[in-house]
């Protein structure tokens, strides 16, 4: 972990609610897909967790929903603006057990870290399967990002707007011969895919957070393996470890 201060490069919208955001920073402890980064906001006592979308040199992407009074401030900062951020949090995506044939399933503002989980897949020269679940059309964001990756890109929506109509599972359900998936969204959809899919997985859980790193206990979880902290030893949970 490594607290710093980083620079506002762009912060802007690409749906209604969902912003994308770059920091100018040093982002050296952002080592692996799935870690998240924690941040201070003026006027509000906790820190909030934002996960990690990409990271290329001293800039790091994020992408968050307006949900809240931090959030909302969020999306007013401007170029130029600093803020204070822990990064390097979390325990994040292990790809070195992922098979040939790996799955990224992503729901909502659960599409962010599957994006840089892809990213090191396909430069480890694996196949990526990407599946990403939203509510309806509006709502899609970053499917020719994947594409241009090198993804296969399935889209799901709830009101069948685009792509196949119901669930992330729904898509997940067709596919064959996939090595391991991976998942990151509402815990609801979480439980879903880990009924349905044929191979081991892991899974990035989201809790309220205290301080982000471990300290206060707060976002503990109870695992087959003892309890853990989402924080730190999240949030991402294999498997074989999960219990609901």
């Amino acid at each position: 972990m490594k607290q710093g201060i980083f620079e506002v490069k762009t912060n802007v919208s690409l749906t209604k609610d969902v912003y994308k955001m770059e920091l100018i920073g040093d982002t050296s402890e952002i080592t692996k897909p799935g870690q998240f980064i924690n941040i201070k906001l003026d006027g509000l006592y906790l820190r909030r967790p934002i996960s990690v979308c990409d990271c290329v040199e001293s800039t790091v992407t994020i992408i968050y929903k307006v949900v809240g009074t931090g959030t909302e401030y969020m999306s007013s900062l401007c170029s130029g603006e600093k803020l204070d951020i822990l990064t390097g949090l979390g325990n994040g995506f292990d790809t070195s057990v992922s098979g040939k044939n790996a799955v990224v399933i992503g729901g909502g503002v659960g599409v962010p870290p599957m994006y840089l989980l892809a990213k090191r897949l396909l430069s480890e020269g694996k196949n990526v399967t990407a599946i990403l679940g939203f509510n309806k059309q509006d709502e899609i964001f970053y499917k020719d990002e994947f594409e241009k990756l090198g993804a296969t890109v399935y889209i799901s929506t709830a009101d069948g707007s685009v792509g196949t109509k119901g669930f992330v599972t729904d898509v997940l359900r067709t596919l064959n011969d996939y090595t391991y998936v991976y998942a990151c969204g509402p815990e609801p959809m979480l439980k879903a895919v880990y009924d349905v899919c044929d191979t081991s997985g892991q899974f990035s859980f989201e809790k309220r957070m205290g301080c982000g790193f471990g300290a206060c206990m707060g976002c503990s979880c109870k695992t087959k393996y003892g309890n853990k902290r989402i924080c730190r030893e999240g949030p991402v949970l294999v498997k074989e470890e999960i219990i609901w």
